[in-house]
C-alpha cells in the first residue's frame, strides 16, 4: 500500500479525493489536512510515501509545503493537484521539488496512477500543461516577484523594504524592473499579468 496525506482547504474536495483514491485499492490515505502547516506536521509524524497538495491554501501554500517536505522528508514525494492550469505554477512547483502536477478534474484512476508513478521515483505531469510550461519562461527573479506581490497587496515601498530587509530604492528598482519585464504600465497591471501567467 502507498501511504498518502492529502492537503486541501476545501472540505468537500478533500473528502472526495480521499474517497476516490482509496477506491483504487493500492492507496491508503493516512491523513486529510486543511492547510500546509497541518499537512507538514502530519507528514513529520506519519512519514507518508506521498503528499498530495493543492497550491492555494491558508497559512502555508502548497508550494511552500513542497519545499518544506523536500527539506525535512526528502524520501517523501509531492504531487500537486490544483485548479491552476497555468504553466507558471507548474514550473514553480517543479522548482520547489514536486514530482507531479495535475488538475482537479483529472479522473481518479489517472490520479491514482500518478501517485504510483511518483512513489516509484518517476514524474507525473499533465501533458498539455507540460508542453505549455516550456513555451514561455518566467522572466521575474524571486526578489522581483516578492516585491511585486507585496506592492499588489497595497504595501508602500517603505513597508515592502522593511519586510524584505532592503532599502526603499532597491524595492523601487525591483518593482520597476518587474513592470518593465512584463510590459506593463504600472504595478497593478504588472501584478495582473504575472497572476494570469502563474508567475506571481
Amino acid at each position: 500500500m502507498i501511504r498518502v496525506i492529502i492537503a486541501e482547504d476545501q472540505a468537500l474536495v478533500l473528502g472526495a479525493l480521499a474517497a476516490l483514491l482509496e477506491l483504487e485499492g493500492r492507496i491508503e490515505v493516512v491523513a486529510q489536512c486543511k492547510d500546509g502547516i497541518e499537512a507538514l506536521e502530519a507528514a513529520q509524524k506519519l512519514l507518508p510515501d506521498v503528499v498530495m497538495t493543492d497550491i492555494e491554501m491558508p497559512r502555508m501554500s502548497g508550494l511552500e509545503l513542497c519545499s518544506a517536505i523536500k527539506t525535512k522528508l526528502p524520501k517523501c514525494k509531492v504531487l500537486i493537484v490544483t485548479t491552476f492550469a497555468r504553466a507558471g505554477f507548474l514550473r514553480r512547483a517543479l522548482e520547489a521539488g514536486a514530482s507531479g502536477y495535475f488538475l482537479k478534474d483529472t479522473p481518479a484512476s489517472q490520479l491514482a496512477a500518478a501517485v504510483e508513478q511518483v512513489h516509484a521515483g518517476g514524474r507525473a505531469i499533465d501533458t498539455n500543461l507540460a508542453l505549455e510550461a516550456w513555451s514561455e519562461a518566467d522572466p521575474l527573479s524571486d526578489r522581483e516577484r516578492q516585491a511585486l506581490r507585496l506592492a499588489a497587496e497595497g504595501h508602500s515601498s517603505g513597508e515592502i523594504a522593511s519586510q524584505m530587509g532592503l532599502s526603499e530604492g532597491t524595492v523601487r528598482n525591483y518593482v520597476s524592473e518587474a513592470i518593465s519585464k512584463l510590459g506593463a504600465g504600472n504595478r497593478v497591471e504588472a501584478a495582473r499579468i504575472a497572476r494570469e501567467k502563474g508567475w506571481l
